[in-house]
């Protein structure tokens, strides 16, 4: 008798509700999320992405494709009929209780997401897609990767990374070496983070109170990756020649992580993670790497968004 081996996918739809809503500060939004199935819910922590599918207004979940094709299900249906679609990081995982935090950007209802998250309510229902539990393997699904001999973790986004960002650094060793910067949009959308010993976290705020007019977005943390690379006399090691392939980030993604199958690093002593709106994060990425000689093997640079275009 032939037995035929059950295929485990490693992601698969989550059905919840929500059971909490907290207000963070005045642009990030706390959502917890419950259900039957989250025991089998699984993260790995760091900078875990997940999707978060959102109800349809007078249809709510009723559309959301069950199945491991969740995906091909979801191509398949009318345009009016897919939910839409946004990628979140793992906040908090607590699978005995059946429970997953996400922290949300608010910026109005310019987007799905934050138009349901500004009012969302305990009940609510959506569908997350998140790694599986069962999954015999690695799922991904994240890019924090630094090697073991970094001496100095450079750690910088805007609002959209901050989740992330905050639960890399709640995952620091006490003693390593880490320079965190966040760009946001207001002095009181500093979070309190626990971070550990060595981790300095500076808060770059657009709009900083006090009658002062607004910083440009992404402006501050431009200046601030370089003030910090200026600052690690150690890593400014040009390669000449070092030309990077150029990235349209206004019809792809500019998402570029370093590749386990590379040839070995050369070791400049630090790690850099950057993430945020693709314009600002693909001129970073061409200072750090280009101009200051920073193996790209030491580097992960993710085009969270793009400004003024659809995330979908």
């Amino acid at each position: 008798m032939t037995v035929q081996t059950l295929q485990i996918p490693a992601y698969r739809t989550f059905p919840v509700r929500v059971s909490r809503v907290q207000r963070l500060s005045p642009s990030f939004l706390r959502i917890t999320f419950t259900g039957p199935e989250l025991g089998d819910f699984s993260s790995n922590g760091f900078d875990q992405r997940i999707k978060v599918m959102l109800p349809l207004p007078g249809r709510g979940i009723l559309d959301f494709p069950a199945g491991d094709d969740w995906y091909g299900a979801w191509r398949a249906l009318p345009p009016e009929r897919r939910m839409p679609i946004r990628t979140y990081t793992v906040r908090g995982l607590r699978p005995e209780r059946g429970e997953v935090d996400v922290d949300f950007v608010l910026h109005g209802a310019t987007g799905p997401a934050s138009a349901w998250a500004e009012r969302a309510a305990v009940g609510d229902e959506v569908v997350l897609v998140g790694p599986n539990a069962r999954f015999p393997g690695p799922t991904g699904g994240f890019e924090w990767h630094p090697p073991a001999d970094a001496s100095c973790l450079l750690i910088a986004g805007d609002e959209t990374a901050v989740p992330a960002v905050c639960a890399i650094v709640e995952t620091l060793r006490p003693g390593q070496r880490a320079k965190i910067l966040l760009e946001v949009p207001t002095a009181a959308d500093a979070l309190d983070v626990a971070a550990p010993d060595g981790a300095a976290i500076t808060w770059l705020p657009r709009r900083p109170g006090g009658g002062a007019p607004p910083a440009p977005r992404g402006a501050l943390l431009t200046a601030a990756v370089m003030a910090a690379v200026d600052e690690l006399a150690d890593v400014r090691t040009p390669t000449p020649g070092v030309v990077l392939d150029d990235v349209d980030v206004d019809a792809g993604i500019l998402w570029e992580v370093p590749d386990e199958d590379l040839p070995p690093r050369r070791s400049s002593g630090v790690y850099a993670w950057l993430a945020g709106e693709a314009g600002v994060v693909k001129s970073l990425r061409r200072h750090l790497v280009q101009d200051v000689g920073i193996d790209r093997r030491s580097v992960a640079f993710m085009g969270y968004w793009r400004e003024g275009r659809d995330s979908d």
